[in-house]
C-alpha cells in the first residue's frame, strides 16, 4: 500500500517566493516620502527570527546598572534607630531613657552619624515644641503614657516600637527638616535640655 504523504509546514514557507515576505534590510520607502531610518525598539512586534532575548532587550532600552550604582550610598538617606533601653533610680524617681541612632546624609541635619539618649518626658516636651513650630504640619501622637507596670520589659519594648514610630514619622517629613529648630537638635544634641525649649 502507498503511504499517505506527509504534508512538511516548514517546507511549504521555504518554497514560498521571495517577494511574499518582508525583506531583511531596511524598509523601502515611498516616492512620496523621504526615506525614514530605522530605528529598534524593545516593543517591536518581531518575527520568530528576529526575536530578542531579555538581555538585547535591557541593552536596547538603555544601559544597564553598573555594580557600584546598585550598592551606592543613596542620594539622600535617613535611618534612625531607637535601641538600648535602660532603667534608672528607684522608687517614684525611676524611669527609663532610650538610645537614638541617627545617620543621615541630609543637609538639614548637622552630623552624619549621632547618638543620644532620651527619656519618655523629653520625647513629651520635643512633641510640644513640634506642634508650636510646625503649624502647617500634623503632628503624630506618642505612645500612651503607662501608669502600672510600667517598667517591666514588654511595656519597655511596646514603648520602644511606638516612639521609633513617631520618630520615624516626624524626621522624615520635608517640612520639618527644613523649618523646624528642634528636631535637629533633639535627635543629635547629647546636651538637648527641655526647659531651654518650653
Amino acid at each position: 500500500m502507498n503511504q499517505p504523504q506527509q504534508y512538511d509546514q516548514s517546507s511549504y514557507f521555504q518554497q514560498q517566493p521571495q517577494s511574499q515576505s518582508l525583506p531583511q534590510s531596511q524598509p523601502q520607502a515611498s516616492p512620496q516620502s523621504p526615506p525614514v531610518e530605522v530605528t529598534h525598539s524593545p516593543f517591536a512586534r518581531t518575527d520568530s527570527s528576529q526575536r530578542m532575548t531579555f538581555s538585547e532587550m535591557a541593552r536596547m532600552a538603555g544601559r544597564p546598572q553598573t555594580f557600584d550604582e546598585m550598592y551606592a550610598v543613596p542620594e539622600s538617606f535617613l535611618e534612625i534607630e531607637i535601641r538600648n533601653p535602660m532603667t534608672h533610680g528607684i522608687g517614684r524617681k525611676q524611669y527609663t531613657d532610650y538610645e537614638i541612632v541617627c545617620m543621615t546624609n541630609i543637609p538639614a541635619f548637622k552630623l552624619r552619624h549621632s547618638v543620644v539618649r532620651r527619656r519618655y518626658s523629653d520625647f513629651e516636651a520635643f512633641r510640644d515644641v513640634l506642634e508650636r513650630e510646625s503649624t502647617r504640619v500634623n503632628i503624630p501622637p506618642l505612645p500612651g503614657k503607662i501608669f502600672t507596670n510600667r517598667f517591666t520589659d514588654d511595656v519597655i519594648e511596646q514603648r520602644r516600637e511606638g516612639l521609633q514610630r513617631f520618630l520615624e514619622i516626624v524626621a522624615g517629613h520635608p517640612l520639618l527638616q527644613t523649618g523646624s529648630k528642634v528636631l535637629c537638635a533633639f535627635l543629635q544634641d547629647p546636651a538637648w535640655d527641655k526647659s531651654q525649649w518650653m
